[in-house]
């Protein structure tokens, strides 16, 4: 079976990494980082549309594939052995997207951080989280924010 760990680069998407290789037994860990192309911005910010640059879609990309690769070095330092990444776009929210992916690899455990890059879009529209929470038919581990050091 395969973990699966949502990755934006956020602070709390670290500690999700290194909570599941501090706490988790060696499995097959794919980190997914999700992106959003010019189209799904449109389709989500239809008001927006002058605002959104043509040009950045390829910079989300590598954005995201970046993410990616360094949430998998991140695993790999934190003692995980069998790292694989992914960037996926997507095609309709973010949430959906990581429940499509782990169903494709047939995950045996999702984990994300409590929150993620999302900011103040997920206190209108509700987090990406909790989404996955209640939306994934397979178990999954939100790892809170690691404690404020004094």
């Amino acid at each position: 079976m395969t973990i699966l760990v949502a990755y934006d680069g956020s602070a709390d998407a670290r500690a999700a990494i290194e909570f599941a290789a501090k706490h988790l037994a060696a499995q097959p860990v794919l980190i997914v980082t999700v992106w959003e192309p010019l189209l799904v911005q449109l389709k989500k910010y239809p008001l927006a549309a002058g605002a959104i640059d043509p040009d950045t879609e390829d910079a989300a990309q590598a954005q995201a594939e970046q993410h990616a690769q360094e949430g998998a070095e991140l695993a790999i330092a934190g003692g995980l052995s069998d790292v694989t990444y992914r960037a996926v776009a997507d095609n309709e929210s973010i949430w959906k997207t990581i429940v499509d992916v782990a169903d494709e690899v047939d995950a045996s455990l999702v984990v994300t951080g409590s929150r993620g890059l999302a900011g103040v879009r997920s206190v209108l529209l509700g987090s990406v989280s909790n989404h996955v929470l209640h939306h994934a038919h397979r178990p999954t581990l939100i790892v809170p924010p690691a404690p404020a050091k004094r």
